[in-house]
C-alpha cells in the first residue's frame, strides 16, 4: 500500500469518525437557576418558618426550604423548566402560584407571597368573645420593643375582642411589676434628682423618695385609668394602631388617643377613663408630694404631662415602633 493510499484511507476514516464522535459528545448541560421570594401576611409582615415546595414536572423535581426571620427564602441549582410553587404556614391559608418558567441561570423573584389568614370563621364559630380576647392578650403581652421593653398595650389586629375587666387588670399588673417599669422609674427618678424635682432632699434618701412617688405615679395611673375606670365605664384602655390612610390622617388619630378611646362595644367615645384617670393620679399625688409642691396646680400639671406623654407614646406606636415590635401579634381569630 503506497503512502497516497494509506493517507486515503485515514481521511476517510477521520472523516467518518468525527461526526460519530460529536454525536457521542452529549451537548453542554443548561445552566441552573435559583428561585427566591418574601413570604409576609396580608398586613406586609413577614411570616417565618413559612414551608415552600417547588414542584417541577417530574416527581423527583421537588425542593423544599423554609422562610427565614425575614421571610425569605431560596432555592438554588434548579434546573430550567417549569415549576409551581405552594406556600404553607399554621393558621393561614395556603398560597400556591401560577407557572413559573425559570430560564438557564435566571435567578428568579416570586413576587406577592401574602398569606390570608385562613382560621377566623372556624375560631369564631368555635370560641366566645372572651376566650378570643384571653388570646389576643396573651400574644400582647409578648410584644416587647427591641425585644425588651414592652409594648402590651397596642392592638395591631382589626378586629379585636373587647376585654373583660379581668383582661383589663390583668395587663394592669403585668405592667406594673414588668422590670422595665422598674428601670424606667429609676431612669426618670434620676433625671428629677439632677433637677432637683420635686422639692425632696438631695442625696440618697431624696434619689429613694423621688423613686417612691414616680411609681407611685405610675401605679394609680395604670390602675385608675388603665383598669378601674375602663372597667366601670366599659372602655378599652389600648392604643389600636391605624396603619392606613394618609400620614396625616395617622397623625390625628395619634395625637386624639388620649381623648378618643373604643368602647368595649366597638364604637369610638371620649376617652373618659384617661382624662379623669390623669387628674386622679394628680390627686392622689397630693397625699405624698412634698407640701411645697402640693395644689391644684400639681393636679392639671400631672394630668397635662400624661396626656402629652400619651400623644407621644401614640405618635411613636403609629410611625415607629411597629418596625421595631418583635412578637407582634398576627391574631388569628
Amino acid at each position: 500500500m503506497s503512502i497516497k493510499q494509506a493517507l486515503s484511507i485515514l481521511t476517510l476514516c477521520v472523516s467518518v469518525a468525527l461526526p460519530l464522535h460529536a454525536q457521542q459528545i452529549s451537548a453542554p448541560e443548561p445552566q441552573p437557576g435559583s428561585i427566591n421570594g418574601t413570604v409576609t401576611d396580608t398586613e406586609d409582615d413577614a411570616i417565618p418558618g413559612a414551608v415552600i415546595v417547588i414542584t417541577g414536572s417530574t416527581p423527583e423535581n421537588v425542593h423544599t426550604t423554609k422562610s427565614n426571620g425575614t421571610g425569605f427564602f431560596e432555592l438554588n441549582n434548579l434546573a430550567p423548566g417549569t415549576y409551581h410553587a405552594t406556600v404553607t404556614m399554621k393558621d393561614f391559608t395556603d398560597w400556591t402560584s401560577k407557572d413559573i418558567v425559570l430560564k438557564p441561570g435566571q435567578d428568579l423573584d416570586i413576587p406577592d407571597i401574602a398569606l390570608a389568614v385562613g382560621s377566623s370563621i372556624v375560631v369564631n364559630a368555635v370560641y366566645s368573645p372572651v376566650q378570643i380576647a384571653t388570646e389576643q392578650v396573651h400574644v400582647e403581652e409578648e410584644q416587647h420593643i427591641l425585644g425588651v421593653i414592652p409594648n402590651f398595650y397596642v392592638v395591631y389586629d382589626k378586629n379585636p375582642a373587647p376585654l373583660t375587666p379581668k383582661l383589663k387588670f390583668d395587663l394592669a399588673i403585668k405592667s406594673i411589676f414588668n422590670p422595665a417599669t422598674f428601670v424606667a422609674a429609676n431612669i426618670y427618678a434620676g433625671m428629677n434628682q439632677a433637677a432637683d424635682t420635686p422639692n425632696f432632699v438631695q442625696g440618697a434618701k431624696g434619689y429613694g423618695q423621688r423613686l417612691g412617688t414616680i411609681y407611685a405615679d405610675g401605679v394609680t395611673d395604670i390602675l385608675i385609668g388603665g383598669a378601674i375606670l375602663p372597667s366601670l365605664l366599659h372602655q378599652d384602655p389600648r392604643y389600636f394602631y391605624s396603619g392606613e390612610g394618609t400620614k396625616t390622617h395617622r397623625f390625628w388619630h395619634a395625637v386624639s388617643a388620649p381623648f378618643i378611646c373604643k368602647g368595649d362595644n366597638g364604637q369610638w367615645q371620649p376617652n373618659y377613663s384617661s382624662v379623669i384617670g390623669d387628674l386622679a393620679t394628680g390627686g392622689i399625688s397630693n397625699l405624698y408630694y412634698p407640701q411645697s409642691n402640693r395644689g391644684v396646680g400639681l393636679v392639671f400639671s400631672s394630668a397635662a404631662i400624661g396626656a402629652g406623654g400619651r400623644m407621644v407614646n401614640a405618635l411613636a406606636q403609629e410611625f415607629l415602633l411597629k418596625k421595631l415590635t418583635t412578637a407582634r401579634t398576627r391574631n388569628k381569630n
